[in-house]
């Protein structure tokens, strides 16, 4: 049977080798501690499970839901970001309710490039971000973060030839895998550049409130894209409820943003799929409209997470930067294991039953790195790094 070439590129990736490999841990008897997914433990507010079980038995609730029957959920989104961010949102031409930010951030794409075009992603970046610029036909040009720049794109790098094929850059901040910051200095720089080159600036938006360093700005909560494009002229910007909600599993998130995008985004997804159970959306909005003590409660987790996590790998050695947002270390690794990150992980997974995502997996630049995620309580996390320290 004869598939497509654009399927070619996505038979195979590192993190299917790293499912192998805890497949084979746990066939040979490992109890595995997965720290390689970024799916939040943490349970959903009772409220907003309440919403979504009252929506059960109402048999209205029940058929397909089109885009005019999300409005509710439009709205509550649209007035979310407005008592958040200060910028007034049109539920009607502004905002597309989404199953996971990722649907968006995969779709988008076959909106804005023809085959050859460039979409301008970092490098190391979510790998789903490359994923739909390969559907679509479309070039990816890396912008490489350095730690010595603060993991930020610098845009004076990307060379006039690819800006003149370039259709879209994608922004994720804070960051995952690298935890980084970006200031609102720095989002007015990448709309003026975007403005400049005639480019959709697309920014991933799922840790906005997963910030531990309240000294880098005035509230715990990230500045949006959209703070620095207020007309938003360029902009579309995805927001989920996986993280700050823990609703990963209920597959609900939204985009903001430039109606013109919104409207390419809306064609292309209705020909994909019509939108969750109503139910999920009244949970989502429950979620959003309701005490969000939760998203305080689960950032707090995390960062005592993170802290306990560091002090036990400083203990075995293991020197890495504190990050200052997510539920990720993004920690070098050591020289002995420098630049083979795939096989640090599987040799880990496969030895101490302990999975972590190798930083190869993110892009280039993320050779030599992996990637823990914070999703188990503290004395498991200690008991993780005193596995690791068997192997170090």
């Amino acid at each position: 049977m004869k598939f497509a070439q654009r399927l070619a590129p996505l038979r195979s990736n590192v993190f299917a080798d790293m499912d192998q490999a805890k497949a084979r841990a746990k066939a040979g008897g490992l109890d595995v501690i997965d720290l390689s997914l970024g799916s939040s433990d943490l349970p959903v507010e009772p409220h907003v499970l309440e919403a979504i079980a009252q929506s059960l038995p109402d048999a209205s609730t029940h058929g397909y839901l089109l885009f005019h029957g999300t409005r509710p959920f439009r709205t509550a989104a649209a007035n979310w970001y407005t008592q958040k961010f200060g910028i007034p949102v049109d539920p009607e031409t502004e905002v597309l309710p989404l199953i996971g930010s990722q649907e968006g951030t995969a779709h988008l794409p076959l909106a804005l490039l023809d085959p050859g075009d460039f979409a301008l992603l970092t490098d190391p970046g979510y790998p789903s971000h490359i994923g739909g610029v390969l559907l679509a036909g479309g070039q990816m040009y890396p912008m490489t973060l350095r730690e010595e720049n603060g993991y930020l794109p610098v845009f004076t790098e990307i060379p006039m030839a690819v800006l003149e094929q370039s259709r879209m850059m994608v922004l994720s901040y804070p960051h995952n895998p690298t935890t980084a910051i970006a200031s609102l200095s720095f989002f007015q720089s990448a709309v003026e550049f975007c403005q400049r080159h005639n480019l959709a600036l697309v920014h991933d938006f799922p840790y906005v409130d997963l910030i531990f360093d309240p000294t880098v700005h005035q509230t715990q909560v990230a500045p949006s894209i959209l703070q620095a494009d207020p007309q938003k002229t360029v902009s579309i910007e995805f927001f989920s409820l996986s993280k700050s909600y823990n609703m990963g599993g209920f597959r609900v998130g939204y985009a903001i943003g430039n109606r013109e995008l919104i409207l390419a985004l809306r064609n292309i997804k209705a020909m994909v799929d019509f939108n969750q159970y109503q139910g999920i959306l009244q949970g989502a909005i429950a979620a959003l409209t309701g005490p969000q003590g939760g998203v305080g409660r689960s950032t707090e987790v995390f960062r005592r997470r993170r802290d306990a996590f560091i002090q036990a790998l400083s203990r075995i050695g293991w020197q890495v930067p504190i990050p200052r947002a997510t539920m990720y270390i993004w920690a070098k690794l050591p020289s002995k294991w420098e630049n083979r990150s795939l096989e640090f992980c599987t040799y880990l997974v496969e030895n101490t039953g302990v999975a972590v995502s190798p930083g190869a997996g993110f892009g280039k630049s993320g050779e030599g790195f992996v990637r823990f995620a914070l999703v188990h309580e503290p004395e498991v996390l200690e008991h993780v790094v005193d596995r690791i320290a068997a192997v170090l």
